[in-house]
């Protein structure tokens, strides 16, 4: 079980247990965008004096529901959870509940988030804005082109995860809608589970199978960015497909600088690790919180990038 420990009392930075008057924290996987959420964890922590306990669950459920029993088990103040499975949240909002311990989840928003009560909170960014604010930037810039109608693929996170569904869905409702002002076709729609890899993979095979879009849309910029090196690999031009994604990574601004990536949307990590933490200390504290606490999206493109080169 890998742990990252941050705290203030030596005991818990020795022994790598926690204890009463830790945050316990499980955290999904360790991938680019949630790894910069970690580090926002620990450094509004350490900015707080607040020991905490980091584990990751390496994208396994049972590994983080025992994280979660252990956590409950050795009394912490309150758990911050970035769920493997957010369909599957549920036995874990029991166990806290019953123990009477306050719950966060962050970045990835659990299927049981109205029934979290007094001592449960959501901390995250509006998954209803993301793809919808890529889409729309998408629609726009087809529509500068002189496009009527245009064919797209769609990259699909992990269909465990409601951003991957919602994104999915914001992408729908755009088209449906009458804010594009282009028609967008969807050529085909696959799951590439947020991997850049299996993202690469996939469009490998669109491209053999003879798809040529005008735009390829992805829910997060690590396939978006898989997407790409598909396309250069067969000698695509970039300049003839748009390509969008999702988090606004410090890898795929690199991509933007250099013409590949036209489209992508900043979530704050670091803003929501910190907002977690601070949840969880003020539901410690028996304070109250309105729950969900939302960080905003951000629209980035090429004319604004330089101003988020430090923030994921």
């Amino acid at each position: 079980m890998r742990k990252f420990l941050l705290g203030v009392a030596m005991t818990a930075l020795m022994s790598g247990t926690a204890f009463a008057g830790d945050i316990g924290v499980s955290m999904a996987n360790s991938d680019t965008f949630l790894t910069v959420l970690r580090k926002g964890i620990e450094k509004s922590a350490a900015d707080a004096s607040q020991p905490v306990v980091i584990e990751i669950a390496d994208d396994d459920v049972n590994k983080q529901l025992s994280q979660v029993q252990n956590f409950i088990a050795a009394k912490v103040d309150a758990i911050i959870v970035n769920p493997v499975d957010t369909s599957a949240t549920g036995p874990m909002t029991k166990l806290a509940t019953d123990a009477g311990i306050p719950i966060v989840y962050v970045n990835r928003e659990p299927i049981d988030v109205g029934a979290l009560g007094a001592k449960g909170a959501f901390v995250g960014s509006n998954e209803v804005d993301s793809g919808t604010l890529e889409t729309k930037e998408v629609c726009r810039i087809l529509k500068e082109a002189g496009k009527t109608e245009a064919g797209i693929l769609i990259m699909v996170g992990d269909l465990a995860n409601q951003a991957a569904v919602m994104r999915t869905k914001d992408i729908h409702d755009v088209n449906a809608g009458s804010d594009c002002g282009v028609k967008l076709n969807v050529i085909d729609e696959q799951t590439a589970g947020w991997d850049p890899v299996k993202a690469q993979d996939l469009m490998t095979n669109w491209i053999a199978a003879g798809h040529k879009p005008d735009a390829v849309i992805s829910n997060n910029d690590n396939m978006a960015i898989g997407a790409i090196n598909a396309m250069k690999a067969a000698g695509w031009d970039m300049k003839t497909v748009i390509v969008a994604g999702v988090d606004a990574t410090q890898e795929a601004l690199a991509y933007m600088k250099a013409g590949d990536l036209d489209v992508t949307v900043f979530q704050n990590a670091a803003a929501q690790g910190g907002g977690a933490v601070e949840t969880a200390m003020k539901l410690a504290k028996g304070e109250a919180v309105t729950s969900p606490v939302w960080v905003p999206f951000e629209l980035v493109t090429p004319a604004n990038m330089d101003q988020y080169t430090t923030k994921n």
